[in-house]
């Protein structure tokens, strides 16, 4: 398992969340989710303009085993999203801390303290 990025924090879903500025969340799929899926052949995106709640489903990526949902780890509304990986979805795979799925403006900030920091994140992994 990679070192995780301490600057991020997690859902027990297994989205990566790094906070940007004007109250915008970047959000991707660990590192640890790519490697439970295996090589990712699709990616479903939210659409711009979608609100989402915390712990909200908006997105679905798909393997080459199987489909998994992802979820939102913040509410507020869909402002970006990488149109790149739904056309190179194994970018993902290559580098999941780098390549991004899409962004939420975040309506309530302190939804991300109900994240997991990079430690709690390894320790519910290795369980």
């Amino acid at each position: 398992m990679s070192d995780l990025p301490e600057n991020l924090k997690y859902a027990p879903s297994h989205e990566w969340a790094q906070l940007e500025d004007d109250n915008v969340v970047r959000v991707g799929i660990t590192d640890f989710a790519q490697e439970q899926l295996g090589d990712l052949v699709y990616i479903e995106l939210p659409e711009l303009g979608r609100k989402v709640t915390a712990g909200e489903q908006c997105a679905v990526v798909e393997s080459v085993k199987t489909a998994s949902d992802l979820y939102s780890p913040v509410s507020g509304e869909i402002v970006a999203i990488n149109e790149a990986v739904v056309d190179a979805p194994e970018e993902v795979n290559d580098a999941p801390y780098q390549t991004w799925l899409f962004c939420i403006k975040a309506d309530n900030l302190s939804e991300l303290d109900a994240l997991l920091d990079a430690d709690a994140y390894q320790q519910s992994i290795n369980q």
